[in-house]
């Protein structure tokens, strides 16, 4: 009945239809994922329920279970090819850098050569492709000849970066770094609008191209993830269960994250493992088949949208001629801790590199400090071979394993095929060019592990997993031509006596560059099983996971010992990003009494009565705080909890309610009960805002661990809980005050924590 309201009118919950907003989130807070699995669980059962009520029904019941897979499809295609068109153009305008193709422009080096008739060794001077030089003065020799095919190498560098962070500037600010960082945030909970939309998507996928092909040393894979997870959310829209519910659309996102590392390394099951074991927070079974789904669906239109490229199926293929020995583990055990001790060096020095560029005026300049990088970069690059050529192409040299038509300075050995059986060459004693082939590859080491750190983090796409492969490859192949050199000059001593006699094909240095390359990115990310099949999935070399396993083992060992931060979750942490990582163990003897707020001499907890307050008292509450949601209680003086409702619910439940309901004032009770409390006739319409109350918030007592408490945070994804004593509300315990204390016990700046 009318309750007191002029004893005629009807009352009426004011959200029985459902309002445009309600039950959304705001920028820069957190989901909570147990309402939203509950919406799905009950829209579910009503699609269920009516689909034996007629043959449309059961057809949208049938349509809604297919469209996961459906979305999938979408999200494999789109993402797949996106990536081709990356990878053809960043191949492209690389090579354009260097010279021009006279048979047409669109083709770069390789795709130039196809046709021409030089013969093998000569494959990379055909007359179609011309150099700069060759093309401006008429020859390629001479010292003015390389002076100006410098100065155009610099030039394009410049021109490509400095275009990259003017776009991303301007268009795009969301576009630029690697992206894994706040994906994973995101799909822990976290809302970051525009970070998965379209302009992001388009300028990303611009500048990532623009960005590789500069020559800064940085890779497109951890961006391609981030390209693949715009792919699947705006491909959410498409579909209503996927739209309105943020918890179903991050497993949409988990998959396309699967997606993106299996466009980027061609390892659909170590994009899957990846997704899994680094950048998901909430993986049921039906998403892990789904995320393969999408992740060999995006391999395969990779495949065909850019069939001119590496036609075998993995991206470094490796034909190693001889099986790995178990002595080999030493110096494979070595390489790991190489890469431990790199990662948790990079992570250091990149960390307080970025914190600077925060704290200081060279953040204001991003332009500048893009130009400046890519400047050095080049000029340090173009000199060196190694350094000069890109990244993939340097990783994929230094895995090759010699063989007899081999021209590159790696195999320069001193010939002697007497005992040469087909492609297997025996250890031989290294020639001039092996030894030039060191010195510059030493070069390019030191060259990239200080030029990567100053890079990554930079207002353009960039990722890590190339440059940290090629700093492990780079060590790897060193160290492994050491061994093989030992090998040949000392073969009679004990540790080489058993297995590697004179003129015997033993030490394989690719093998050494590969186990290398893991080792460091193992390092850097603090991957392990993910990192072990994309290496077995990159190369195709399955009989060389132990050795891999060993370096990946190691290094993260190792990298765990200095530091317990990956770079993506050091990054995290920068950032202030709301991140509960669910790997880590809290053993602290801390209760909820001591984490929740109100703390001690703190105002009183800020709650809403059941049905004693006024659209003016609500609304007074809402200016004067700035708090996500609101307890709602029996009465100040009971302090009996009833529920918990959110702020921007009440603040769209209002509005609407005195722009749509007649008789909505200042003055109007608000109530959250079934029925209307008892009022004078003369009182206005009141408003009922019960359909928005969660009459069922999470809630501990004041007695409860922390410990418990951090792992219902974690497990049940929530943005808060309650805490009583007695059945009385006593205070809240946000997941910012989780991570605070946390932060706090860890001796670290609990206020680094900068979003709910």
């Amino acid at each position: 009945n009318g309750g007191g309201m002029n004893g005629t009118s009807t009352m009426m919950d004011f959200l029985e239809e459902p309002l445009p907003g309600v039950g959304t989130y705001e920028d820069f807070n957190t989901i909570d994922w147990v309402r939203e699995k509950s919406r799905d669980r009950d829209r579910h059962r009503e699609i269920t329920s009516r689909s034996k009520e007629s043959t449309w029904a059961l057809i949208h019941s049938v349509s809604d279970a297919f469209s996961g897979w459906l979305l999938m499809l979408l999200i494999g295609l789109l993402a797949g090819s996106l990536a081709g068109l990356i990878d053809i153009s960043a191949h492209w305008m690389t090579d354009l850098k260097e010279g021009v193709c006279l048979a047409g422009f669109w083709f770069n080096h390789e795709h130039c050569c196809w046709k021409s008739n030089t013969t093998f060794t000569d494959r990379d001077k055909c007359p179609e492709w011309m150099s700069w030089s060759q093309l401006i003065l008429g020859h390629g020799e001479g010292a003015f000849a390389y002076i100006l095919n410098y100065f155009m190498y610099v030039i394009w560098a410049l021109l490509f970066s400095l275009l990259a962070v003017l776009l991303v500037k301007g268009f795009a600010p969301y576009a630029c770094g690697s992206g894994i960082p706040e994906i994973k945030t995101i799909l822990s909970g976290f809302i970051i609008r525009g970070y998965l939309g379209k302009w992001t998507l388009i300028i990303k996928t611009i500048t990532l191209v623009l960005a590789v092909s500069s020559g800064l040393s940085l890779g497109k894979e951890g961006p391609l993830v981030h390209v693949a997870c715009c792919c699947g959310n705006i491909l959410c829209h498409l579909f209503t269960k996927y739209r309105k519910n943020e918890a179903k659309r991050r497993e949409v996102l988990s998959a396309a994250a699967a997606a993106g590392v299996s466009v980027a390394f061609g390892a659909p099951i170590g994009g899957v493992l990846f997704s899994l074991e680094e950048v998901s927070y909430y993986f049921p079974l039906k998403t892990l088949w789904r995320s393969f789904f999408a992740a060999l669906v995006a391999a395969f239109t990779l495949r065909s949208i850019n069939p001119f490229g590496n036609s075998r199926l993995v991206l470094f293929y490796v034909e190693f001629h001889m099986p790995w020995h178990l002595l080999e583990l030493v110096p494979f055990i070595l390489l790991g801790i190489f890469g431990g001790l790199w990662g948790a060096f990079f992570i250091r020095s990149n960390i307080a590199w970025c914190r600077r560029r925060k704290t200081t005026k060279l953040g204001k300049y991003p332009v500048l400090e893009v130009f400046v990088v890519t400047a050095i970069t080049a000029v340090l690059a173009f000199p060196n071979e190694y350094t000069r050529m890109s990244t993939s192409e340097l990783i994929s040299e230094l895995f090759n394993d010699c063989g007899i038509l081999d021209s590159s300075k790696l195999c320069e050995y001193v010939n002697d095929f007497n005992s040469t059986k087909g492609d297997d060459l025996p250890d031989r004693a290294a020639g001039p060019g092996v030894y030039t082939a060191m010195w510059q590859l030493a070069l390019a080491l030191i060259m990239k592990v200080f030029i990567t750190i100053f890079t990554f983090g930079m207002k353009v796409p960039s990722g890590l997993f190339i440059p940290s492969m090629a700093v492990g490859a780079i060590a790897g192949r060193l160290l492994g031509l050491a061994v093989e050199q030992l090998a040949f000059y000392h073969h009679d001593w004990a540790i080489f006596s058993g297995w590697c006699s004179q003129g015997a094909d033993c030490i394989t240095p690719g093998l050494y560059a590969m186990v290398g390359a893991a080792a460091c990115l193992g390092g850097v990310t603090r991957m392990t099983v993910s990192l072990v099949v994309i290496m077995f999935e990159l190369t195709g070399g399955l009989e060389y996971i132990v050795p891999l396993m060993a370096a990946a083992m190691t290094s993260k060992w190792v990298a765990d010992a200095i530091g317990r931060e990956g770079i993506y979750d050091a990054h995290i942490r920068l950032n202030g990003y709301p991140f509960l990582e669910a790997k880590e163990e809290f053993s602290h003897k801390t209760l909820a009494m001591d984490v929740m707020r109100p703390r001690r001499n703190d105002p009183p907890l800020t709650v809403i009565t059941q049905d004693s307050m006024t659209v003016e008292d609500v609304e007074t509450i809402i200016n004067e705080t700035t708090y996500s949601g609101y307890p709602v209680v029996v009465s100040r003086e009971s302090q009996r909890l009833v529920g918990f409702v959110l702020r921007r619910d009440l603040i769209i439940s209002i509005e609407n309610a005195r722009k749509k309901q007649d008789g909505i004032v200042s003055t109007s009770i608000i109530y959250f009960t079934d029925h209307s409390p008892p009022l004078p006739p003369s009182s206005p319409s009141m408003l009922k805002l019960r359909s928005i109350l969660d009459l069922s918030p999470f809630t501990v007592t004041d007695q409860t661990p922390m410990e418990i408490v951090v792992d219902i945070f974690r497990k049940l994804g929530l943005r808060q809980c309650l805490v009583t004593h007695n059945g009385k509300l006593l205070g809240i315990i946000t997941k910012k005050d989780v991570l605070k204390h946390i932060a706090q016990l860890a001796n670290q700046d609990p206020d680094s924590i900068l979003f709910n």
